[in-house]
C-alpha cells in the first residue's frame, strides 16, 4: 500500500541507516516544483551531528507519461557521473513494490543554489526577476551552454543504449511521432484537433536527424540551480530524457519561455535573450547549424500536452492543454 507523505519519514528511516549507518531523519518537506515525480528532501543526521543532505523521489499516484520509470531518469544520472556534468549524485534505487509501497530512489541534495521561478513565471518573480539585466543575460547563457554540452557528449560510451525505442520506428524522428501519438491517445480520449492536425503534419514533414543525442528533454531555466555567482551548480530533472535530435532541447527552452512571456502578454525582462540570439550561441557553441526547429518546437507542444491532458482527463483540473493548441495554431499555421 502507497504511504502517506506522513508516513514515508518513519519507513524510510531505518532503510537509511543501513546506507549512512547511525542516522535519523530530520527536516523532511515536500519540494515545492514539480508533478511528475513526487519529491521530499530530508537530513540524515548521524549520533555526532554530521548531516547529510538527501532527496527522495518516488512515482506520482497518476504517472503524467504513459511510459514512466523511476529508473530511466535514476540511470541517467549515474551514467552521467563523471562526465564534469554536475547532475546530483545518487545513492540507491528500490525498483520494485516495497514496504513503502512503491518504488523510489534517493540521491544527493545540491545546496546553496536557487532557480528560477516556475510558478509565478521567472518573468514576474523570484531570483531571475530581481537579478541584474547582465545577469539575466548570464543566467540564459548558462543554462543554454549545458544543454548544448550535453549534447556534444557520446550515448553509446556512457552506455544511454537503454533509452533508445527502436519498437516504435526506424529512427529518433519517427520513434517521437509515433511515442507521441500513443501518449496523447493515452492521456485523453479526444484530444483538440490541433494536436491531431499537428500529429500529421509531423508525419508528413519527417526527416533525417543530421546529430542523434541525449537530449534531457526538459531543457529550462527552472532545471539549473545557480549559485550565488550564478554558477551551474546542478543540472536537474531527467524524467523525460530521450535519444534524438539535439534541436528539440534548444526548441522546448525557447517554448517555455514563450509559455512565461509572449502566452501570457508579458515582455521579457530586459538582460533575456531574444529568439535568434539564442539560436545563433547555440549554433556557435556546438558548431551545428540549426535546419529543423519548426519541427522541433511542434513536437516540443505536443510532447507538453501529453501531462496537461493526463490532469485535465484523471485529475480533474480543467483544459489545461489549451496553451500547447495555443502555441501550436502558431506553428502551424
Amino acid at each position: 500500500m502507497r504511504l502517506s507523505p506522513e508516513e514515508l519519514p518513519a519507513a524510510l528511516e531505518p532503510i537509511v541507516q543501513q546506507h549512512i549507518p547511525g542516522s535519523a531523519i530530520s527536516g523532511w518537506k515536500r519540494a515545492e516544483q514539480g508533478f511528475a515525480t513526487e519529491t521530499y528532501l530530508f537530513d540524515a543526521v548521524d549520533a555526532e551531528g554530521a548531516t547529510t543532505g538527501l532527496v527522495f523521489r518516488r512515482p506520482p499516484e497518476a504517472s503524467l507519461f504513459p511510459d514512466y520509470d523511476l529508473r530511466r531518469q535514476f540511470l541517467v544520472m549515474k551514467r552521467l557521473a563523471g562526465t564534469g556534468l554536475p547532475v546530483p549524485e545518487v545513492r540507491w534505487i528500490e525498483p520494485d513494490d516495497t514496504a513503502l509501497g512503491t518504488p523510489y530512489f534517493v540521491m544527493d541534495r545540491i545546496d546553496g543554489g536557487s532557480t528560477p521561478s516556475d510558478v509565478p513565471t521567472y518573468h514576474e518573480s523570484g531570483m531571475y526577476y530581481d537579478a541584474k539585466p547582465e545577469d539575466r543575460t548570464t543566467i540564459w547563457w548558462h543554462c543554454l551552454d549545458t544543454m548544448a554540452r550535453i549534447h556534444q557528449l557520446d550515448p553509446a560510451a556512457l552506455r544511454l543504449d537503454f533509452l533508445r525505442m527502436d519498437q516504435l520506428g526506424a529512427d529518433p524522428v519517427e520513434q517521437a511521432i509515433n511515442y507521441l501519438d500513443w501518449a496523447v491517445h493515452w492521456a485523453a480520449t479526444n484530444p483538440a484537433p490541433t494536436i491531431e492536425r499537428a500529429l500529421t503534419w509531423l508525419r508528413e514533414h519527417r526527416y533525417q536527424a543530421e546529430h542523434v543525442t541525449l537530449c534531457w528533454g526538459d531543457a529550462r531555466l527552472s532545471n539549473i540551480l545557480y549559485g550565488g555567482d550564478l554558477a551551474v551548480l546542478g543540472v536537474l530533472d531527467w524524467e523525460i530524457a530521450h535519444l534524438g535530435d539535439h534541436e528539440f532541447d534548444l526548441a522546448w527552452l525557447l517554448f517555455t519561455d514563450w509559455l512565461s512571456s509572449d502566452f501570457q502578454g508579458r515582455a521579457r525582462l530586459p538582460g533575456t535573450p531574444g529568439r535568434e540570439e539564442a539560436i545563433a550561441r547555440y549554433e556557435t557553441v556546438t558548431g551545428w547549424p540549426v535546419r529543423n526547429l519548426r519541427f522541433n518546437e511542434i513536437l516540443c507542444a505536443i510532447t507538453l500536452s501529453v501531462p496537461l491532458l493526463r490532469m485535465s482527463s484523471h485529475l480533474g483540473m480543467g483544459d489545461l492543454s489549451a496553451v500547447c493548441v495555443a502555441r501550436l495554431d502558431q506553428l502551424l499555421t
